[in-house]
């Protein structure tokens, strides 16, 4: 199976940002909501926050990097990423296992080109 099979199969998977890393936070905000005009829609303490483009639905989660190897990518809702996981490990390309985040779980693989994907579920929301 391809990754086109999945996402077919996965009809409930559904884009829900842009997931950017970053070094600094407080220098990504003065250049994504300050500069830019994105609007800063949620925070998650000092270490994440959401941003909404101008015009659009689409938003961007800048994420402090802490050296946990995490790249650039799509993140992508699905309902749950445990059960997503534990049906797909064998043929997809996980390199983040779940883990918790605040209000459910995450998890990455990659696509047969290397690139991550994430998928997120708000399952404890």
């Amino acid at each position: 199976r391809n990754l086109f099979t999945v996402a077919v199969v996965d009809a409930a998977m559904r884009f829900d940002m842009l997931y950017l890393p970053v070094p600094d936070l407080a220098k990504a905000l003065a250049l994504y909501r300050d500069g830019l005009g994105w609007a800063e829609v949620w925070r998650e303490g000092e270490t994440t926050a959401g941003l909404q483009l101008p015009g659009s639905e689409a938003l961007v989660m800048l994420d402090l990097d802490q050296g946990l190897g995490h790249r650039p990518g799509p993140i992508f809702g699905v309902d749950d990423v445990v059960a997503f996981h534990r049906q797909r490990k064998d043929e997809l390309s996980f390199w983040l296992e779940p883990q918790e985040i605040p209000g459910g779980h995450w998890a990455g693989f990659e696509d047969s080109f290397g690139n991550p994907i994430y998928i997120v579920d708000q399952s404890d929301a």
